[in-house]
């Protein structure tokens, strides 16, 4: 499959593309210099807007802006960057962890884990933020990746990049709640890199990105590798739909500069032409806050 540059953005730590519909953009975030990326999907124009605490993951909502998870806590934001106040810090005291991936279940609940920057040592957590309250998925983690949902919404995929675990968990999306650890879904224990971000398609089938492992694979629900996608770079990070495009962001994170002239592509936002649509995520629900 061709693998094209749709953005050239050379991040650090590019993360989080989530395309906004009724914004017509692609966004995304480079977490390494505190930037947040918007692609016009319809002129191809790319602007970047600095945005302090670094946000790490987000999704738009159904009032027009956006929530987002910073690195030290969850708050609303604007098109234009600017964040409102702070919704929930849960782990403002400690000093090791910071939030990382985030996104949206199917009743429009935001859900964000942390990590440890320190070793990847288990003291992050999985939290979902509905009507103005934080809860606790899953603890435990050190370093919370995927959060991508079937389209019942009846399974939670979701990561531990620093064990390596992509894992799916039984979901109720009535009530929010994470249930048991589904053992069918067993993705083969030799793929490359580790796991980080993924995305669905409408086929039921999840794509997560190969942190170290320079690959983005299609795997089915029981696990099983349907495709692996080879990219001209080291560390993919995390991957969305438009439609039948998928679009990749990539690090350049402790790059060399003779592995930024090996990988020039390392660092852009990557789109690739796949046969099959994405599944579509739903909007936050404001009247959840």
């Amino acid at each position: 499959m061709k693998v094209s540059v749709a953005a050239s953005t050379r991040d650090v730590l590019g993360e989080g593309p989530v395309h906004d519909v009724a914004d017509g953009s692609l966004r995304w975030v480079d977490i390494g210099r505190a930037l947040w990326h918007r692609l016009d999907l319809a002129t191809g124009e790319v602007t970047t807007q600095a945005v302090e605490p670094a946000l790490t993951g987000f999704a738009p909502t159904d009032s027009g802006d956006y929530i987002g998870a910073y690195v030290t806590g969850i708050a609303r934001l604007d098109a234009q960057g600017r964040r409102g106040d702070w919704l929930a810090q849960p782990e403002a005291g400690i000093t090791t962890n910071r939030f990382n991936d985030a996104g949206t279940d199917p009743a429009g609940r935001f859900i964000a884990g942390t990590m440890n920057m320190a070793e990847g040592a288990p003291t992050g957590a999985l939290y979902s933020f509905a009507g103005g309250d934080l809860s606790v998925l899953r603890s435990g983690i050190g370093i919370a990746n995927t959060i991508a949902f079937s389209s019942d919404g009846d399974r939670l995929y979701t990561a531990d990049s620093a064990t390596g675990d992509l894992a799916a968990y039984a979901y109720d999306p009535r009530t929010g709640r994470m249930g048991e650890r589904i053992d069918s879904f067993r993705p083969d224990l030799d793929l490359p890199g580790t796991p980080d971000g993924s995305a669905m398609d409408a086929e039921g089938c999840l794509w997560n990105a190969r942190w170290d492992g320079g690959c983005v694979v299609r795997l089915a629900p029981d696990g099983r590798t349907l495709a692996v996608i080879d990219l001209p770079l080291r560390l993919p990070t995390s991957c969305c739909f438009v439609d039948r495009s998928l679009y990749v962001t990539t690090s350049t994170w402790d790059y060399s500069e003779a592995d930024l002239l090996a990988q020039p592509m390392a660092g852009n936002l990557l789109r690739i032409d796949v046969d099959v649509a994405g599944h579509p995520r739903t909007a936050f629900a404001s009247g959840r806050e």
